[in-house]
């Protein structure tokens, strides 16, 4: 087969792209994305139409996919999350936000009237997820750190206390990353008699690396939750975004159906699925294991602690929470923003300390908002 060919025009224009990329992702620091990461050795793969069609734990009559390395990622973050050891299921989705209406989905099928909460520091995803799954919803206030309100929350449930509870839990919020304790919200529903309840964690960043920390943060299936989703581009790194969402096995039968078309069963929010992203995500394990993972996680939590003190020891009121690697301080100029990608809102704009990142990189952004300081 002959390859494409494009046009000088063309040429130039990917050409001129690939110069932008490289030079953009060079500077930004207000994203969870790792850039450290060098997958040449699966480069002959996307030669191929990689398909994991349907479960990923049955075969299917379409055989061009990555599904052996798929049930390892599953299975890795099953026994990372403490997933109950005889009912477990999980698949490679597109991003967190998948994962999430995953969650939710399966949610909504064991409660079909139930009453969704979540704090007002959520993911803008889960509002959208909620329209698409037509599942009403109430927003909770969040503490100062951007963690649920847990008086709030129990308030609020005690006025809808003959409905099914869901609870939305954040395992890292997008602006401060602050983690909404499962324990406690477990003991809230136990002191209100709620029996009937469904507690999804959404660990998009956080999640990656929370099994790593001590004291390990209320977070997995041993601490009450069904179901967890996280991205695998973030904390570990890929070139396409992809996450991986864990729920109890007995849960997911409740949505099975076969699907003659294809041999296999329809367990998942998308037909056709990307059989790439899990074979990135199969390396990255591979060959960090829990020790190199150990090891990102520690040297993150270190660059992050090293840009709080150095922000403040220069009178930038820089902050974050416990154990967390993002640091949250006032928006500097625009300019500055602009150059560092810096997510802001409501004033206030952050770094996430991902693996990649350096001190010398801290540094460099500190010394221009220092210069922009001086300038003004």
């Amino acid at each position: 087969m002959k390859p494409y060919l494009l046009s000088a025009a063309d040429t130039a224009q990917l050409e001129g792209l690939l110069a932008l990329v490289q030079n953009r992702t060079q500077d930004f620091l207000g994203y969870p994305v790792s850039k450290d990461f060098d997958y040449t050795p699966l480069l002959p793969f996307l030669q191929y139409p990689l398909n994991n069609l349907g479960d990923p734990f049955i075969s299917s009559t379409y055989m061009v996919g990555s599904r052996e390395m798929e049930k390892y990622v599953v299975e890795f973050f099953a026994k990372l999350f403490r997933a109950p050891a005889d009912d477990w299921w999980g698949y490679v989705t597109n991003g967190g936000s998948e994962g999430n209406l995953y969650g939710l989905y399966l949610a909504r099928e064991l409660y079909p009237k139930a009453m969704v909460y979540y704090s007002e520091a959520t993911h803008y995803s889960v509002q959208k997820n909620l329209h698409l799954l037509n599942m009403p919803g109430i927003m909770i206030r969040t503490l100062p750190n951007g963690e649920m309100d847990y008086e709030d929350l129990q308030h609020t449930m005690e006025m809808n206390r003959h409905m099914p509870v869901i609870i939305l839990a954040n395992i890292g919020t997008t602006m401060t990353e602050a983690r909404d304790d499962i324990s406690r919200i477990k003991g809230i529903l136990k002191h209100l008699a709620i029996r009937h309840h469904y507690i999804h964690a959404d660990g998009a960043l956080s999640g990656s690396y929370s099994a790593f920390l001590e004291p390990r943060p209320a977070f997995d299936f041993a601490d009450g939750a069904d179901s967890i989703a996280i991205s695998g581009h973030k904390f570990i790194g890929s070139p396409i975004p992809c996450g991986v969402v864990i729920a109890r096995k007995s849960y997911r039968d409740r949505i099975a159906r076969s699907v003659a078309y294809i041999g296999t069963l329809d367990t998942t929010i998308t037909g056709s699925r990307n059989g790439h992203s899990p074979l990135f995500l199969w390396y990255a394990l591979k060959s960090l294991g829990l020790e190199g993972l150990k090891e990102r996680a520690k040297h993150s939590l270190t660059i992050a602690v090293y840009a709080t003190s150095r922000m403040q020891e220069n009178g930038i009121a820089a902050w974050r929470n416990p154990d967390s690697i993002t640091v949250v301080f006032p928006e500097p100029a625009g300019n500055i923003r602009r150059k560092w990608q810096l997510a802001s809102e409501n004033g206030w704009s952050h770094i996430i300390c991902m693996p990649n990142v350096t001190k010398a990189q801290v540094d460099q952004l500190i010394a221009e908002m220092l210069h922009e300081t001086v300038a003004v």
